[in-house]
Formats: structure tokens, sequence, C-alpha cells
């Protein structure tokens, strides 16, 4: 969510996420993403936690084959893109700022036959959701989401607005402070929450949320 241009001298030894570009090999199909850290910052770079939750959905523990899925802070794709190729139709979102850049990953990495099954379309969370057809997504994705704080609220409300009681959410992250922890605790208020996957090389958890059925809805 947060389009943050850094300082390239304040963390010299993530050097990585200076590279103009990142390659990787899922679904099949050789990737390359750009990235651009100099003019969007944490949008536009590859992150571990896109990384392991790729892994996890090409282990095929999720069905993805004709699910209607959403991809949240998508940044440079690559989880929206895996997706789309793995079988979804998937919606690939994430703030204005981040749009151009976004769609060009999307273009050069999904194949011409596969092209509709994937659209980028502008979100951010907790505004505009009436956009967003309630509770309609089989699978709601977010990776490394979770780390402002000031967001936990809008980022809640929209996973409860686009999803149902038949929904399942998959986000990926790496617990770093103990307000990470307090927006699982937040989480946990209206969702199932359980932790399906952890990656200990990378310190990546993946946690997969259900919506917490009312008396209404049983």
């Amino acid at each position: 969510m947060a389009l943050v241009p850094y300082d390239e001298s304040v963390l010299p030894a993530l050097s990585k996420i200076h590279s103009s570009s990142a390659e990787f090999h899922f679904a099949s199909h050789r990737l390359r993403l750009a990235q651009d850290w100099n003019r969007l910052g944490v949008a536009a770079v590859v992150w571990d936690a896109a990384v392991v939750l790729c892994m996890y959905l090409e282990l095929g523990r999720v069905d993805l084959k004709g699910k209607t899925v959403i991809e949240l802070g998508a940044g440079t794709g690559l989880v929206g893109i895996v997706a789309a190729l793995l079988g979804a139709n998937v919606t690939i979102t994430d703030r204005k700022p981040a749009l151009e850049f976004l769609s060009a990953n999307v273009h050069e990495n999904i194949p011409p036959d596969l092209q509709g099954a994937a659209q980028v379309s502008e979100l951010t969370w907790g505004e505009g959701l009436d956009q967003y057809p309630s509770g309609s997504y089989d699978l709601i994705l977010g990776a490394d989401i979770v780390y402002l704080e000031e967001t936990f609220p809008a980022l809640l409300q929209t996973l409860e607005h686009l999803s149902s009681e038949d929904s399942e959410v998959l986000l990926s992250c790496r617990i770093r402070y103990e307000r990470d922890e307090r927006f699982l605790a937040m989480l946990g208020g209206r969702f199932s929450v359980q932790e399906v996957h952890y990656d200990k090389q990378r310190d990546i958890h993946i946690y997969r949320a259900t919506r917490i059925r009312t008396k209404s809805e049983l």
C-alpha cells in the first residue's frame, strides 16, 4: 500500500531491491518482473513474502482452476500473475500511483492467450469498495501487506467486504513487530485464522483466514 521512495544509502545490505528487475520460474513460465525502488519504493520490489506465497500456490494446496481471485497491494504483481498462470481469474489491485508499473508487469509476463485471466484495477483499502462486488471472491491474496498500523482498520474492512463465508484469505508476511501481531489479533476477531505454512529460511509465515459465521448464517 505504501508508495514511499527510500534513500538507497539507508539499506545498503538490501542491494538486490535496487535491481531493475527480478527473475523467477513459476507455473512452468519464466517471469521477469520490473522493479523501481527509487520511484515507487516498497510497492515496486519483489519481497520474500510474495515469492513464498507463489511457492505455496504452486504446491497445489489451493485449488485455483476457474476460481475468482483478488490480490491486494499487489506491487510488482508477481502473486497475481502466478495465480493467473495456475488457472485463476484474477483481479490484481494496488493504489493508483502503482497501476501503470503494475500493468506493464502483468502484460509482459502473462501469455497472450491468458491475458483475459488477469485484470489490473485500482483499490485503496477502505475506499470505493462498492466497485467490487461484496463477498464475490473465492480467494483473497496478500503478500507483505501487513506493516503500516494506520492501514489496519481499512485493510480489515476491505477483507470483510470482499469475502463471504465461503471465501479463503491467504496472507503471507514476516512478523517483524508487535503491531503485526496486533493485526493478526484484529483479524482473529472477525475471521478464523490459522498458520498453514512457514518458510524458515526466509522467515515468512502464511496465514489462512475464513469468515466466522454469524448465527444468521448458520
